[in-house]
């Protein structure tokens, strides 16, 4: 405890940054925008599937411009990345007051996943990867709290103040309080960290002791091995919350008795992010890759085998023991087993896929539905996908160790 007391005391500045990057990406996520689906979709005269569809093309759009516009996090400090993309995501939050035209919706929402989902999160892991050797973990995990303290806090303030304003007022809102994070993050990084936060000749290295560059990273069979562990908790994961109606009702209960189960999956989440970074600190994340999506793929067979609300409310806290693990793992793998001098093109490739991954999710299981295999039965082939996604992540960590 005093290790993590003095740890905080000595990097306190940088990891408030990180943890507001996080934190401010949270109006770009799915559990932000879906608080005003119903509006969105009133004012724009859509079906669900419409409004699924607009959300599905502007967030796969998002994640192909990330591929190319992560890479910045490589060329640039921290502190211009992170105002420039606050700058970015209060505009479009702003924008949502102003456009009629449903063509505009779409670009909107583009921008708001590019800058909230994409862009915010990757500089915020980039430079906690970048800035921590030794302490990598335990710094990923702080930083990750801002998106989890957004997620517990954030729907509920705005529902409730639906009641009271205009919806698209509420959006000059989201863009007041990014505006005013902006002096605040400049402050936090007046001073710059060692290491450097963008890319120079120093930092830790990869696998064989090579600072690896993406293209090297795309032919190299570590990548491949992980992209299902990628892809899984961004497509299912996002797919639970955008179908937690259906799934009430498929389970026989009631919406406001499922939604009183997420905080136990916030809670379990925030608590094994940080478990997670002194787990990556003491064994190293390419160790952890083995074991961190099991407890998710019983989440999901316990959720889909399950008819009462406290085996449920189980399913769910092991869906976020993974969860947590998995913001953690993400940021810290790909610097142990590439190196950090050109993290930020192979995380945005990264953030791409999952990304990609919140897009194809819901339509997928959407499509499922519609064809009548119900969410909670979904669940028996998510959790296969799961245990295979494990293993073939077990290969890419026992693969970059003895590479290594």
């Amino acid at each position: 405890m005093n290790g993590m007391l003095s740890f905080l005391r000595a990097n306190a500045p940088w990891l408030a940054a990180g943890f507001l990057l996080t934190f401010a990406s949270s109006f770009g996520q799915t559990f932000f925008i879906s608080v005003f689906a119903g509006e969105i979709r009133a004012a724009y005269e859509l079906s669900h599937g419409g409004w699924g569809m607009i959300y599905a093309v502007a967030t796969t759009s998002s994640a192909v411009v990330m591929i190319y516009a992560g890479t910045l996090t490589d060329r640039f400090r921290v502190r211009h990345i992170g105002i420039g993309v606050l700058i970015g995501l209060a505009v479009a939050a702003l924008a949502m007051r102003w456009i009629g035209d449903l063509w505009l919706l779409v670009v909107v929402i583009f921008l708001l996943r590019l800058f909230g989902q994409g862009l915010m999160g990757h500089a915020a892991m980039v430079a906690m990867a970048r800035w921590f050797v030794a302490t990598r973990g335990r710094a990923v995990s702080i930083a990750g709290l801002g998106v989890a303290t957004g997620e517990a806090l954030l729907p509920f303030t705005f529902v409730a103040l639906l009641r009271v304003y205009d919806w698209r007022m509420l959006w000059v809102v989201a863009a007041g309080v990014l505006v005013a994070l902006m002096p605040v993050l400049w402050a936090l990084l007046r001073r710059e960290r060692t290491p450097q936060s963008f890319a120079q000749e120093a930092g830790s290295t990869g696998m064989l002791g090579r600072m690896w560059t993406r293209a090297e990273v795309l032919r190299h069979p570590v990548f491949w091995l992980m992209v299902p562990a990628l892809l899984g908790p961004a497509a299912w994961n996002t797919s639970f919350f955008f179908q937690q109606v259906h799934l009430a009702e498929a389970k026989g209960w009631t919406h406001v008795t499922l939604a009183s189960l997420f905080p136990l999956f916030t809670a379990t989440s925030v608590v094994f992010m940080l478990i997670a970074g002194w787990l990556v600190d003491r064994f190293g994340s390419t160790r952890l890759a083995a074991v961190y999506l099991v407890p998710i793929a019983a989440g999901y067979l316990v959720l889909g085998a399950t008819g009462s609300v406290g085996a449920g409310a189980a399913g769910i806290v092991l869906m976020g023991v993974s969860v947590g693990m998995h913001v953690t793992m993400m940021a810290t793998f790909w610097a142990e087993a590439f190196g950090t001098r050109h993290l930020g093109a192979i995380r945005a490739m990264m953030a791409a896929v999952m990304v990609l991954g919140t897009a194809l999710g819901p339509g997928i299981t959407g499509a499922l539905i519609d064809a009548g295999i119900d969410f909670p039965t979904q669940g028996f082939g998510i959790a296969v996908y799961f245990l295979l996604a494990a293993a073939l992540a077990a290969m890419a960590g026992a693969r970059a160790r003895t590479t290594g």
